[in-house]
């Protein structure tokens, strides 16, 4: 949904509100077109404004790419831990961070994409703040996996090590199969996660190995 064209570009616009207007359309088209293809002026067209004056407001593309990615790297990680630290790792944290990614990205969810954006130029200062948050996030998923396996009677590394890719994996894909059906809200996400965890927990374990 494209965010509607203001008049952040008259006169008497506070600083600091025509400043958070660019930075929502910037989050926007980041988001839904990815870095690479991403246009300053379409951002300045949406918002009302000069490219010339978003350029004073940001500096370059990279600049305002970074002052995008850092408020939406911030909430998500904060999320995460807050949802990890409710009542202790218990078989419902999984269900609790999922939420509280959802709940916090409804309204802006094309914003998962500046965090996850794979069309950064390498070495700079984009895709090094990107891969800071990526570590954060990585972090916090192989805390939480292992947790939720020790309490489950498993210690072994690699069990731990498989399921942080396995968790990281399916957030991605949950976030990506939600932003494809805008109808479903946050709650009805969940409780639709709670549906599928609960067939996979019931699904047979392993065979026993062969003699």
């Amino acid at each position: 949904m494209a965010t509607p064209r203001s008049k952040a570009g008259t006169k008497g616009v506070p600083r600091h509100l025509r400043r958070q207007q660019m930075l929502e359309a910037a989050t926007e088209e980041f988001g839904r077109r990815g870095y690479a293809a991403a246009s300053l002026a379409a951002v300045a067209e949406r918002v009302g404004v000069t490219k010339t004056l978003l350029h004073q407001y940001f500096g370059t593309k990279e600049d305002l790419y970074v002052a995008c990615l850092v408020p939406v790297g911030d909430s998500l990680l904060d999320t995460i831990r807050t949802a990890m630290g409710e009542g202790g790792t218990t078989p419902h944290t999984p269900l609790r961070v999922l939420r509280g990614i959802f709940v916090a990205l409804e309204g802006r969810r094309e914003s998962w994409f500046v965090l996850y954006d794979r069309s950064l130029p390498p070495g700079g200062e984009a895709a090094r703040t990107a891969a800071t948050y990526w570590a954060a996030v990585d972090a916090l998923a192989a805390e939480g996996t292992a947790e939720l396996l020790r309490a489950a009677g498993s210690t072994d590394p690699l069990d731990a090590d498989a399921l942080r890719h396995v968790w990281t994996d399916l957030v991605g894909t949950l976030v990506r199969w939600w932003v494809e059906h805008p109808e479903e809200t946050p709650e009805a996400m969940t409780r639709r996660c709670a549906r599928l965890f609960a067939v996979a927990a019931a699904l047979p374990g392993a065979p026993d190995p062969p003699n």
